[in-house]
């Protein structure tokens, strides 16, 4: 019983292994020049995942992400520049394509979002600190008030 266990439990390593070796070797490519390969890290580098939105797609192992590495490789290859390839991207996805998109109109609240944001939640912390630091003082009861008070204590002794 517990001969069966570990071969099974070696065969599920030996195959898992295998396939992750597998997937990795059907990734690596080949350049035709050192400007191409340089091309592509830095591309592959500034270009987000769009399944992990936190990864560049060097970084992620998402199948669009793959794909998404094949495609700058193929542009690299038949000679695109950087900025064409950045403009596909851009054109096909979105500004958000992009780990650090450019600075203008349509990327204005990803810019300052954050800012406004910071800014508002302190405006509305120092309001609701000030709201709670005016304290009322407690009432003061008159001698009326008072005698009945102990009126009332000294009946319930």
């Amino acid at each position: 019983m517990i001969k069966r266990l570990i071969i099974t439990l070696m065969a599920s390593l030996f195959f898992i292994g295998s396939a992750a070796t597998y997937s990795d070797e059907a990734e690596r490519v080949t350049f035709k020049n050192e400007q191409s390969k340089s091309d592509y890290t830095v591309l592959v580098n500034e270009l987000r995942c769009l399944v992990c939105q936190n990864q560049t797609i060097a970084d992620s192992d998402a199948d669009l992400a793959k794909d998404l590495r094949a495609k700058v490789f193929t542009m690299v290859e038949a000679g695109q520049s950087r900025s064409d390839v950045i403009d596909y991207m851009t054109t096909r996805y979105g500004d958000f394509v992009l780990y650090r998109p450019a600075f203008k109109m349509k990327t204005l609240l990803l810019w300052l979002g954050p800012i406004v944001f910071l800014f508002l939640a302190i405006f509305f912390v120092i309001r609701w600190v000030r709201k709670q630091s005016v304290i009322t003082p407690p009432p003061t009861l008159n001698e009326a008030q008072r005698a009945s008070v102990r009126d009332l204590l000294n009946k319930t002794d």
